[in-house]
């Protein structure tokens, strides 16, 4: 906007107006050089007369005041007011909520808008989720679930855009739910002028932040739920933190210190009921205001706000049984000690295929004339050739099989056969007892199919078993191709290593000095196989210390592909349980319990289900992804992918996943998650054939709340940053009138100008004439002629 200036509106008479004013003055000092008076009286009564001839004068010319105004009603001016949750909070001192202080303020009545609509063409909008209009104060309760302020400035900028749109006042706080430093983008923002609501004195508060759920392998605390709580203008007090379960019913409660503004971790330690989804609610209060959480109480509460006071957590346990496949060339104890051991899993199922007897070439010499079966089975009744084991073929026995097909032929040949183990334990068998192929499929049940591999340190286990430079000897660990020196009659003390300890599933014990009394008693052993080193990216987890005080590997673990494989390089752990007394804790049970559960915790199942929010904005649907593998975990298309989903409010709704275009065998799905609360849903999947390939449940949670008041202050940086960025200014509530008022004087899309014709004024005329009389008076108080 540009200032106003002076121009003449007849500039043709300006020579004429010159002329005359300087006869004019010519002869006014001509008149008074003589004048019989004093110096200073003939000087001011030549002053006023001269005045009031160059007044007259200008008038020739007709002086104009001119400038640039906007066109009434032709601009636009935007009134944005939060209409958020966090406007609830009431200020200390104010004695009043952010959104009362915001209806005062956009009073239709309040002379700042009467001044705004006689220039501007005035539209109000609230705006929370998104962006609405404004017909009625009333409409303002501050309800909304999230203060999506980027998006509403991002909405009015597109609705005006290439419209005249002189600016935008927002009133709010600043808190904005939707907001990241890399999406900030303003162009195409007119002028922002924000009106921040609240102050930054200190208020009582207690929040909680982030809540996070961690499962782990070991038996004693399966799921771990971290919450971080904060307090504000607590000082020293106590603060109870609460976990509860779905029914409200309190399991378990922690009591820490309000340290001022610093977060306090806080973990609860649970084993839910059965697998499927479950969901918890942390909680935190302070000690002396537990009447607080009562819904009952009319008391105003104490903290500026309870909505921040709880959280959500989501915890989904994966539904067994996971099959795991143990093969071994011999009977042993190991296998003993490992299948008494998950019999009391009911999550994990052992499938042995244990050989009693290797190959026995057929001599036509050997056995009675015509025999050709396998003399082990000679005098049982099945004597069946297709049945009995032939010369030529292992003698095995199968333990824990689903069906008398599982197995029968002995290892699988066929991915269809093999994929659906979860894990896969080698012990005391050689790699001749495979063919290549099978080897091979092995290495892809590890790389592609994602199970476990474990190897036991049987005696024909590693090198011992010739598994160097097979497939099976590629996805190892460990090297196999250097046999070490070996150590004469040595005895092993296992211990953990750094990266050992930091794996919960090594671990048997609640602390560290009870782990290590338990390493201090265990047994030592005798049975080590060499290994010449470990493979890059591999993590030594335990050690095998010798009496020479020299160290080897015991365990070690490393990816491979989707899936993990492990060795285990002790050939005798089963002296562990030997030891073990009737009234002692079965510490090798629980060892190999846990390790096994390690093996397949991570294992996929041909329907995997993943949810993920879209965006940062809390109110956003949520995106379910449904990746499906066919029977030998390739991609798999052309599936039908159904959800039924059930909202906080016990309603139905029912979904159907689209194919995606970014990646083969990936369906996904939106969801409204506008109300908070937990989240159900029951994923089905099924075949083109119409079979059904897998059900699978997950949950979520939505928490709007929890994001609008991660902070209660104002966020008045954010605020400064979008009115320099836009070139706006700032705007205290207490200065509305001021801004209003000089409004006008900055750039405005539509203007027109205003002209103020100087010479047609009383004021000139009368100056003229005040400059005459004070003239005349001078010269008769003078007695001048």
């Amino acid at each position: 906007m540009s200032l106003a200036s002076l121009y003449w509106g007849a500039p043709a008479w300006v020579w004429l107006a010159l002329a005359v004013s300087l006869a004019a003055v010519t002869a006014v000092v001509w008149s008074y050089r003589r004048a019989p008076a004093s110096l200073v009286v003939r000087c001011l009564a030549a002053l006023f007369k001269t005045l009031a001839v160059l007044a007259l004068a200008a008038c020739l010319i007709e002086p104009l005041w001119s400038g640039m105004r906007p066109r009434p009603g032709a601009n636009l001016f935007a009134l944005l007011v939060d209409d958020s949750q966090s406007l609830q909070i009431r200020d200390p001192g104010s004695g009043r909520t952010r959104a009362q202080m915001a209806r005062e303020l956009v009073a239709q009545d309040t002379g700042w808008q009467t001044r705004l609509s006689q220039d501007f063409d005035v539209r109000r909008y609230r705006f929370a989720q998104r962006l609405r209009s404004l017909d009625d104060l009333a409409e303002l309760d501050g309800s909304g679930d999230a203060s999506c302020l980027k998006t509403a400035l991002s909405t009015i900028g597109k609705r005006y855009g290439g419209r005249p749109l002189a600016g935008v006042l927002v009133f709010t706080d600043g808190n904005a739910t939707d907001w990241a430093d890399d999406q900030i983008d303003f162009s195409g923002l007119p002028p922002i002028y924000p009106v921040p609501l609240g102050t930054e004195a200190e208020v009582k508060d207690v929040s909680i932040g982030p809540v996070s759920v961690s499962q782990t392998n070991f038996e004693q605390s399966p799921v771990t739920i971290r919450a971080d709580v904060t307090a504000a203008g607590y000082g020293d007090e106590k603060l109870a933190v609460q976990l509860l379960d779905e029914q409200g019913e309190q399991l378990e409660e922690q009591t820490v210190e309000a340290d001022e503004g610093e977060p306090h971790t806080v973990r609860f330690r649970v084993r839910p009921d059965g697998s499927g989804v479950h969901f918890y609610q942390v909680r935190a209060v302070s000690n002396s205001e537990r009447w607080q959480l009562d819904p009952s109480t009319e008391k105003e509460p104490v903290e500026a706000t309870l909505a921040n006071n709880t959280k959500l957590a989501c915890v989904e346990r994966p539904k067994g049984p996971y099959r795991v496949l143990y093969v071994s060339g011999r009977p042993n104890w190991e296998f003993k000690f490992l299948r008494r051991a998950l019999a009391k899993d009911g999550e994990v199922k052992l499938v042995g295929l244990i050989r009693i007897a290797k190959r026995e070439p057929k001599f036509a010499y050997l056995g009675r004339t015509g025999e050709t079966t396998n003399p082990l089975y000679r005098g049982f009744s099945n004597q069946d050739d297709e049945e009995a084991e032939q010369y030529d073929e292992p003698v095995l026995i199968r333990l824990g099989t689903q069906d008398d097909a599982e197995l029968r032929d002995g290892f699988p040949t066929t991915a269809d056969e093999l994929f659906p183990y979860h894990a896969i334990i080698l012990d005391d068998l050689e790699a001749a007892y495979f063919t290549q192929d099978q080897l091979l499929l092995i290495q892809r049940y590890v790389s592609r199919r994602g199970g476990g591999l474990l190897m036991l340190g049987g005696a024909e286990s590693f090198r011992q078993g010739e598994f160097a430079r097979t497939p099976v000897g590629e996805l190892l660990p460990v090297y196999l191709d250097r046999q070490p020196a070996a150590t004469q009659d040595a005895r092993y003390q296992l211990t953990l290593t750094c990266e050992g300890w930091l794996q919960p599933w090594t671990r048997l014990r609640e602390t560290e000095e009870a782990e290590k009394e338990r390493f201090d008693a265990m047994p030592v052993f005798d049975t080590l196989n060499q290994i010449s080193g470990i493979k890059p990216g591999a993590s030594i987890l335990a050690e095998a210390t010798d009496q020479n005080g020299k160290r080897h590997p015991a365990l070690v673990s490393q990816r491979f592909g989707k899936g993990r494989a492990a060795a285990l390089m002790i050939g005798d752990m089963w002296q562990w349980g030997l030891g073990r007394q009737l009234d002692e804790e079965d510490d090798l049970a629980r060892a190999w319990r846990q390790m096994i559960r390690w093996l397949v915790a991570e294992v996929p199942r041909r329907v995997e289900v993943d949810v993920r929010k879209t965006t940062g904005k809390s109110t956003d649907p949520v995106e379910i992804r449904v990746n499906v593998s066919d029977s030998q975990f390739l991609p798999m298309d052309n599936v039908a992918v159904e959800m039924e989903v059930t909202t906080p409010d016990g309603k139905q709704q029912k979904l159907r996943a689209d194919s995606s275009q970014q990646q083969a065998g990936m369906y996904v799905a939106k969801c409204g998650a506008n109300e908070p609360g937990a989240y159900r849903a029951k994923v089905t999947v099924a075949a083109p054939d119409g079979h059904e390939i897998g059900v699978v449940k997950t949950g979520w949670t939505a928490e709007p709340a929890a994001s609008e008041f991660r902070r209660l202050s104002p966020d008045l940086a954010l605020l400064e940053r979008i009115a320099r960025e836009t070139g706006g200014e700032m705007v205290e509530p207490n200065q509305l009138d001021e801004f209003v008022t000089g409004l006008p004087n900055r750039k405005i899309p539509i203007t027109e100008p205003w002209v103020y014709p100087l010479w047609h004024q009383p004021a000139i005329f009368l100056f003229a004439i005040c400059c005459l009389l004070t003239e005349w008076g001078l010269r008769r108080w003078r007695g001048l002629p």
